[in-house]
């Protein structure tokens, strides 16, 4: 899978203590690196390390962030049930 420059990424993480971390960004690889080295968010600097299970990429800020609150606000079930159709695309 082939990340596009110049685009908008939100993101689902998996924590170390099995807790999802939604977010969102323009470098996925360096996001992800930045949370595992303990400088990303507050929340996942104590659950290391963490592991990319999702995403979705979007051509503007707007969308990305729009869709990082919609995902936010999922109970967990659903995240799960995203994260598997993503694993189940490939």
């Amino acid at each position: 899978m082939k990340l596009t420059k110049d685009s908008n990424y939100t993101y689902i993480l998996r924590c170390s203590d099995g807790t999802f971390y939604t977010g969102w960004t323009v470098n996925l690889e360096k996001r992800i690196n930045t949370h595992n080295s303990g400088k990303g968010a507050k929340y996942t600097k104590t659950r290391l390390p963490v592991e990319l299970v999702y995403f979705e990429e979007f051509s503007d800020r707007n969308a990305a962030q729009k869709r990082e609150y919609e995902i936010k606000q999922m109970p967990r079930k659903e995240k799960e049930k995203l994260i598997a159709s993503f694993y189940n695309a490939f």
